[in-house]
């Protein structure tokens, strides 16, 4: 098992990457104009985004975030 250094020492670039990423797709969505004519209504996926930073921002006693934010991302079936 990797000692949380070596954690870092692995993952770091990518999740800057993956963060990067995030950054930019939000701020090319936040610059692109509303659906012409229409009214815009809240679109859940975004909502569903702002809440998974959520829980990557906040600390947890569990180290469980990939569970919950696949949980809150996936389709569920009723």
């Amino acid at each position: 098992m990797m000692n949380r250094n070596l954690v870092l020492e692995r993952y770091y670039l990518d999740c800057r990457c993956m963060l990067l990423e995030l950054a930019a797709t939000l701020d090319r969505h936040d610059r692109a104009p509303a659906a012409s004519g229409v009214g815009e209504a809240a679109d859940e996926r975004l909502a569903l985004l702002q809440q998974a930073i959520h829980v990557l921002a906040n600390p947890s006693a569990q180290p469980d975030r990939a569970k919950r934010i696949l949980q809150m991302l996936s389709d569920t079936v009723d």
